[in-house]
């Protein structure tokens, strides 16, 4: 048995989702923190343990062990605590998917900073305004001349900004390090490893602010999503019962350490469960380099987001050995069921889907005891009292859409009071940090409204539907823009493609769709009139697009969710909805 994994699950394994959904519970201690109860304990336990299997674009590998984890983070603590940073600081990290992600997020957990994961996207203003408003005291970087250049521009306009530290050994060299900015590595391995744990007031509590995203919200300025130091204890359902990570074996999932699917992929759940994280630090993504990689760190179990498989189906995927990955999943945006078949019949893998955001764990999935449904996210995970609820908060019925909500914790989670508040469920965020009006639209009478709507079958799967604003309202009909996207994404000619509604003075609104194309094909007329004939066979004839339109590349948000609003303001003559 797992030892780190049966401290906080009485009941580890299960006979059906149902006794899952039931009995399954997490017990969550006053004063839980994830680097020394579990990376440290990890250490202590099975020192040599694999935690980390790197590899990078030139082919590079390292490995790190638990007990090199523990030292790493032990030296990492003293360098910042020698930085000036302490317990509340603030902390910005764009690190790529350089190893000291992990050692740095676990230095920062001992100290008991908060630490904000950024993207290496991010332009100068993006940088200028998230240091200012969540007041970073530290940002940390890789060596790239261009997150360089942008940091150097914001660095004037940012009020509480007092140090940058920089973290060598890029591939191809990296940019040198400015002489106004600190050499991390350097600093990290001329300190002592010797951290202890501190005691009283210097230790955390679990209710202790531990992470901060910022939101890749499709509108509006990004809000950030507050985690604190129960987070990792809600991931253990993400790990071991959706992606099924196996202690001892390696779990990879594909993402930028600056998106909140790092928490979900690539370091909480999956060390909690005694797995090993299989890290591809690209520098830019490409079908090859993410196949290549996938051969070098052979991973048991494999998660990405619908963007990747969606590339990858249109590569030669014969030439591949996919024998060694046993479990496949999915999350950040609906996988097409059209994606779903074609993965399958070219790789014999079955992608299992997950749904969740930033402010949360996994909240529906397609759990390993589910028949999987393609294009459905399964069923309710048993943390969450997921409903739902029509305009007026009001339970929906089977096949009608309603706001996925939170709305108590899960039948299990708190055995006195099974209506337990959703504030206190481990997993789910704790508000936007540092504004109260945004949180207290979304939390309301302690039900947590995520926007997303979806409807849940005869057989309790649910389906999504789309963002809220994403709804297409034409001639009395609400169009959902996934099902029109998932029959596009069954025709060859189409990479990727948005559905979004388009203003029209008779109907109100129609069906657009904005369409990448695959290689091979052009734009046409006759393309057009095929693409919406195709529509029309597989979907409802109300559904199909009115308007097509061939496009280089979608906007998408830096977590890489395309943004439909962007498409929807451009063709209302840039009104805002």
């Amino acid at each position: 048995m797992n030892e780190i994994l049966s401290r906080y699950c009485p009941r580890i394994e299960f006979d059906s989702y149902e006794d899952f959904y039931a009995n399954y519970r997490c017990d969550v201690p006053g004063n839980f923190n994830f680097a020394y109860d579990v990376v440290d304990e990890w250490a202590r336990i099975e020192p040599e343990k694999l935690a980390l299997l790197w590899t990078n674009d030139a082919g590079d590998m390292k490995s790190f062990s638990f007990a090199g984890m523990k030292r790493l983070s032990g030296k990492a603590a003293n360098a910042l605590l020698a930085l000036g940073i302490k317990k509340g600081d603030v902390v910005m990290l764009i690190l790529k998917q350089r190893p000291e992600v992990w050692v740095l997020m676990c230095a920062l957990m001992k100290i008991g900073a908060v630490c904000i994961p950024a993207s290496y996207q991010l332009t100068a203003k993006d940088i200028e305004y998230r240091c200012n408003i969540a007041e970073v005291k530290l940002l940390v970087t890789v060596d790239d001349a261009d997150i360089l250049a942008n940091i150097r521009a914001a660095r004037p306009r940012i009020a509480g900004l007092e140090r940058i530290a920089v973290v060598s050994g890029g591939q191809g060299g990296g940019a040198p390090i400015p002489g106004d900015c600190i050499d991390m590595r350097a600093a990290i391995e001329g300190a002592s490893e010797n951290f202890s744990r501190p005691r009283g007031d210097g230790d955390t509590k679990t209710t202790d602010p531990m992470l901060v995203y910022f939101s890749s919200g499709t509108t509006g300025m990004p809000k950030m999503v507050a985690h604190n130091h129960s987070l990792p204890l809600g991931h253990i359902v993400t790990a071991k019962y959706w992606q099924c990570v196996e202690d001892g074996m390696v779990h990879m999932t594909q993402t930028d350490s600056g998106w909140a699917k790092f928490a979900w992929g690539k370091i909480y759940g999956q060390w909690i469960c005694g797995a090993a994280i299989g890290a591809y630090d690209t520098e830019k993504f490409s079908p090859q380099g993410m196949l290549s990689a996938i051969q070098r760190l052979r991973p048991a179990t494999f998660c990405a987001p619908a963007t990747i498989f969606r590339y990858l189906i249109k590569e030669d995927l014969s030439g591949y050995d996919f024998s060694f990955i046993r479990h496949t999943s999915v999350a950040g945006e609906p996988l097409s069921p059209e994606v779903f078949h074609q993965i399958k019949e070219k790789t014999g893998l079955e992608i299992r889907e997950g749904f969740g955001q930033s402010e949360t764990s996994v909240m529906a999935a397609a759990f390993k005891w589910l028949p999987v449904r393609p294009g459905s996210m399964g069923k309710p995970a048993p943390l969450f009292g997921l409903n739902l609820l029509d305009e007026d908060g009001n339970p929906c019925d089977d096949g009608i859409e309603g706001n996925m909500s939170i709305t108590n914790a899960g039948p299990s989670m708190y055995a006195e009071s099974p209506a337990g508040p959703a504030k206190n469920i481990p997993g789910l965020f704790r508000g936007y940090w540092k504004d109260e009006e945004i949180t207290g639209n979304c939390w309301r009478e302690n039900v947590y409204q995520t926007g997303d709507m979806a409807w849940h079958d005869d057989e309790g799967y649910y389906w999504f539907v789309g963002r809220n604003d994403d709804v297409i309202k034409c001639s009395g009909y609400r169009i959902g823009p996934f099902e029109v996207e998932s029959a596009l994404m069954e025709h060859p000619s189409v990479l990727e493609c948005a559905v979004t509604a388009a203003p029209d003075s008779m109907r109100g609104q129609v069906v657009k769709a904005s369409i990448v194309l695959a290689k091979g094909f052009g734009p046409s007329e006759e393309l057009k009139r095929e693409l919406q004939n195709h529509v029309k066979r597989v979907t409802a004839p109300y559904k199909y697009p009115r308007i097509v339109e061939f496009v280089g590349e979608l906007p998408k948000t830096i977590s890489g969710k395309i943004q439909r609003n962007v498409i929807r303001n451009r063709d209302s003559g840039g009104k805002r909805d």
